[in-house]
């Protein structure tokens, strides 16, 4: 192991069950290969299934900065990441999700702008939006994004994201609940906002976000009211919850009575807009 006064970066990737090896080998090989050499990274095992182990257990094997934590059931990623936030000896923590890549100069990239900005808790930055095709559009960001710009979706993209640890410490990481569920980092940045932490997107794409059909499957519509109930409490928590802003927060009920390949097709088409124009003025 390489000796811990050269670790700057933690990276944290919360795994369960990864049903393509392919995919958690390559988003663990972008990181091995970055530019900015002093990290550690924590594949945090959410109790994964005993036919899935020795699966993480290679990619964590491919380099030695990268270290294998499990739990003994599944909890869900908020838990994982925290396990992997506690584990971590870097002075920022960067996300990484087990389908996505990192641009190979993505860390360094992050780092230097957090060293030279010492007013931003966090940074990320805009995204490829990619399946097995290859890239298929652009995930934007808003540079210096306000209380209201939650009011969409969250405007950060979350495994795009370094935190400074000291912050995430003082926050005591990601809320851990029933309600929280699949929507962790949501609630995670509008808490961060609520006491007055401010983060910063780059407008650059530093990853390659996964964006297939799966990722447009109906999802239980219990989680959409729990999300309905986690924008009501941020909401006014930011004090931007009023008659105007109301729709939204009933979003995640009308989104939830959509049919995936209708939902799946406005989404791309929306975002692919967006890889056309960029390509018309680039």
């Amino acid at each position: 192991m390489r000796g811990m006064e050269k670790i700057k970066i933690s990276v944290v990737m919360g795994v369960y069950n990864p049903s393509d090896r392919g995919q958690l080998y390559q988003a663990t090989m972008s990181i091995i290969n970055q530019s900015f050499k002093e990290w550690e990274m924590i594949i945090c095992d959410d109790g994964s299934s005993a036919e899935y182990i020795d699966v993480i257990k290679i990619a964590a094997g491919l380099d030695d900065r990268i270290k294998y934590i499990r739990s003994n059931r599944n909890r869900g990623l908020a838990h994982a990441l925290n396990q992997g936030i506690a584990a971590s000896r870097g002075r920022y923590i960067a996300r990484m999700d087990a389908d996505d890549i990192s641009k190979p100069d993505r860390l360094e990239i992050l780092y230097k702008f957090m060293e030279g900005n010492p007013v931003y808790e966090w940074v990320g930055s805009n995204s490829e939006l990619f399946d097995d095709a290859g890239v298929w559009g652009i995930g934007m960001t808003k540079e210096i994004p306000a209380k209201k710009d939650f009011l969409g979706h969250s405007p950060y993209i979350h495994p795009s994201v370094m935190f400074r640890r000291n912050v995430l410490v003082r926050a005591k990481g990601y809320r851990v609940s029933q309600l929280t569920a699949r929507c962790e980092d949501y609630e995670l940045f509008m808490r961060l906002h609520m006491h007055g932490c401010q983060g910063y997107n780059i407008q650059k794409e530093l990853i390659q976000y996964r964006e297939d059909y799966q990722s447009y499957s109906r999802r239980k519509y219990k989680y959409c009211i729990r999300e309905m109930q986690v924008r009501l409490n941020g909401f006014r928590k930011l004090g931007i919850l009023n008659l105007q802003t109301s729709p939204y927060v009933i979003k995640p009920l009308v989104v939830g009575l959509i049919r995936p390949s209708v939902l799946g097709y406005i989404k791309k088409n929306v975002r692919n807009n967006y890889y056309v124009e960029g390509q018309k003025n680039g």
